[in-house]
């Protein structure tokens, strides 16, 4: 089984986004950035699969299944379960 496929949906100066990058990184992952201020096509995308754009959000595809998990606790957590 393959590993799902990762994207954070952030920005740059967001205090929560930026902790869930540095557990990233000290988990050694390399995810995948969707800057929504930056893209107005990553924003609407968020727009669209959440109603909101409230950030970060983890982005999980896995096979045929989509997974948008927020809250940056929440998605720290994930990531220690994971590939810790």
């Amino acid at each position: 089984m393959s590993e799902p496929k990762l994207t954070l949906y952030h920005f740059d100066s967001c205090p929560f986004c930026q902790r869930v990058r540095h557990a990233a990184h000290s988990l050694g992952l390399d995810i995948p950035l969707a800057d929504i201020h930056a893209s107005p096509q990553h924003r609407q995308e968020l727009a669209e699969a959440r109603g909101r754009t409230t950030v970060p959000v983890l982005k999980i595809e896995d096979g045929d299944h989509t997974t948008w998990l927020p809250e940056s606790a929440d998605i720290v957590r994930y990531l220690q379960a994971k590939y810790a």
